[in-house]
């Protein structure tokens, strides 16, 4: 089976992108490449496999790439958090701080029973606002957050922190 650093050498770096100083981790050959994709969805599942999760989360856009299959090879039914006014039912929702403002996210009401088991996948683990609002959301909804799986965690920035208590599994750490 692939391992992290098979995965990294899929990963492109993008220097100075969005900004000077910024390196940009490009996943998109790591998508083109079925084998690379489908040891990427094998690493992200492999600590939860005996979890009995009943729930994937996943944020919207990219980590709902990687959301339904993890879903799918855990036996798991998925669930899509998305930006506000996305989804079609009554939704709860949170917002988090970004470097420069607020965003907020929203989860269907009834996206899960109190009780289910969740995992919250997404693509990159950063500064944690993200993950942090989308745990919120599972707490609102009683759920049991049985940990977060990302396929990227950028160790530099605090996000490891802030969701500290938390089971959190990271395939590739720059």
């Amino acid at each position: 089976m692939a391992d992290a650093d098979w995965l990294k050498q899929h990963v492109r770096d993008l220097p100075d992108h969005p900004q000077p100083g910024v390196t940009f981790r490009d996943i998109t050959p790591l998508l083109g490449r079925a084998d690379a994709l489908s040891a990427a969805v094998e690493l992200l599942c492999a600590p939860f496999r005996d979890s009995r999760i009943d729930k994937v989360v996943a944020v919207e856009a990219r980590g709902f790439v990687f959301g339904g299959p993890v879903a799918t090879m855990l036996g798991a039914g998925f669930v899509p958090v998305r930006k506000p006014g996305k989804l079609p039912w009554n939704t709860h929702g949170e917002e988090y701080e970004l470097e420069y403002g607020t965003d907020r996210l929203e989860i269907h009401q009834d996206a899960f029973a109190p009780g289910e088991r969740v995992l919250i996948v997404d693509d990159v683990l950063a500064t944690g606002g993200t993950a942090a609002a989308a745990a919120r959301l599972v707490q609102q909804l009683d759920g049991c957050l049985a940990g977060f799986s990302f396929l990227i965690e950028l160790t530099f920035l605090p996000g490891r922190e802030r969701l500290s208590g938390h089971n959190v599994h990271a395939v590739v750490s720059y």
